[in-house]
């Protein structure tokens, strides 16, 4: 479970229960995967809480909106900061925090006008643990790069990653590798 009761989490400029937060079901991030977000690490170490690269990930994070004409009306270094302040609030130290920018409600395809923000965050350790991996080279392809803006982190862009990694779990092993189609 990625979260309880307890769990809060930051939505639109507000720290509030996790249980309690809601979205609208007609956004172009739900129905058509228009929407980007981060994948982002904290550790525990000797100095307390880090979160690696916070920086960096939620720079990556505006320049994915802008990108793909997503508004991003946020500051880097406060989100920064609010990712500590959510990580504190949820007594998290090794973590996984996935901020998410999502639509408003728009049934077209015209960029939206409006953006949410969402941050949440829960315990996760090593992701494949301290084991060597087994590996195989994926039926499945990277996307095209004249397809899409691969450089944005794109919600849509991972279903093949998802199915990618379902294959290879189905053929006994750890992760799918995707190759680039050679042009």
């Amino acid at each position: 479970m990625y979260y309880n009761k307890k769990t809060v989490l930051f939505n639109n400029g507000k720290f509030l229960k996790a249980s309690k937060a809601t979205v609208n079901l007609y956004g172009q991030t739900l129905h058509y995967g228009y929407g980007v977000f981060e994948g982002i690490r904290a550790y525990s170490t000797s100095n307390g809480v880090k979160v690696f690269k916070a920086k960096e990930h939620f720079e990556r994070l505006k320049r994915s909106c802008e990108l793909v004409h997503i508004p991003f009306d946020y500051n880097v270094n406060e989100l920064e900061m609010t990712t500590y302040e959510l990580l504190l609030q949820n007594k998290l130290s090794d973590a996984y925090i996935p901020p998410l920018v999502y639509c408003d409600p728009n049934m077209n395809l015209n960029k939206p006008s409006k953006a949410n923000l969402m941050i949440c965050a829960w315990e996760w350790g090593n992701y494949f643990g301290d084991k060597m991996l087994r590996v195989s080279i994926s039926k499945y392809q990277r996307p095209n790069p004249k397809s899409i803006i691969v450089e944005a982190k794109v919600n849509g862009h991972y279903i093949n990653s998802i199915l990618a990694t379902i294959d290879a779990k189905e053929k006994g092993f750890d992760e799918g590798w995707l190759l680039t189609r050679s042009i």
